[in-house]
């Protein structure tokens, strides 16, 4: 037996959506518009379909699917490429929008993106065979590093994510080590980013920019690294 599953996503308008996956360098292999809109988008072994819904909310969606890949760098890298140049920019908040690439804590490398109608796409690579969260670390800034992700990732409370930081940060009795205070710094930075707040944003950059590592400390961080690049870009 030979089964497949293709998750059928909603959206508003089912235009706007093909748009942005053909920007990503998606086909649209199939389209109708009656009886009822509906079209069929694909990307190597990635196959999406859609259906309008006139009344449909965007912006208060929860509709989602995961995407396996085993090249998560290569495709994170290609859709962030082309977004660049359609939009001048990489969206990384609104709608469309597209998020960094992270560890996360249940042993896949992932991004999340969200499309035009809502859809939030989960892309991700395993990276062990056990697919349970592992425990938040016992470190008082690895544990706020921790939480402030899984807010703002998983949750997209960056709000809630924003104050976890916030607060390790103003502790004055215990300090972070330069990697944790690094990596403390560059989510602070992406929150804020994300949240439109640009002083922030600015203010948590200068501080990560600013902070000194050695080449092994660099070695551990390279995610975190190549995101501050990213935002100062």
């Amino acid at each position: 037996m030979s089964e497949k599953t293709m998750p059928i996503l909603p959206c508003r308008t089912i235009q706007p959506v093909l748009d942005f996956y053909t920007t990503l360098g998606f086909e649209v292999t199939f389209q109708q518009k009656s009886p009822s809109p509906y079209a069929v988008v694909q990307c190597g072994g990635i196959q999406l379909h859609f259906f309008g819904m006139k009344h449909y909310e965007p912006t208060a969606s929860f509709s989602t699917c995961i995407v396996q890949t085993d090249d998560i760098d290569g495709l994170h890298e290609t859709f962030r490429t082309r977004l660049k140049a359609a939009y001048g920019r990489v969206p990384n908040r609104g709608l469309p929008r597209i998020g960094p690439l992270k560890n996360a804590s249940h042993g896949v490398r992932q991004f999340l993106m969200t499309d035009p109608g809502g859809n939030c796409i989960r892309i991700g690579q395993q990276m062990s065979d056990d697919q349970h969260h592992r425990p938040a670390p016992k470190g008082t800034f690895a544990r706020a590093v921790h939480h402030a992700s899984l807010l703002a990732d998983s949750k997209e409370d960056l709000t809630g994510a924003a104050q976890i930081i916030d607060r390790a940060l103003r502790l004055r009795d215990e300090r972070p080590t330069p990697v944790e205070l690094l990596r403390l710094l560059v989510l602070r930075a992406d929150v804020a980013t994300r949240l439109g707040d640009g002083d922030a944003a600015m203010s948590a950059l200068a501080a990560a920019t600013a902070v000194h590592l050695t080449a092994e400390e660099k070695e551990s961080v390279h995610d975190d690294l190549k995101r501050l690049t990213q935002l100062l870009d």
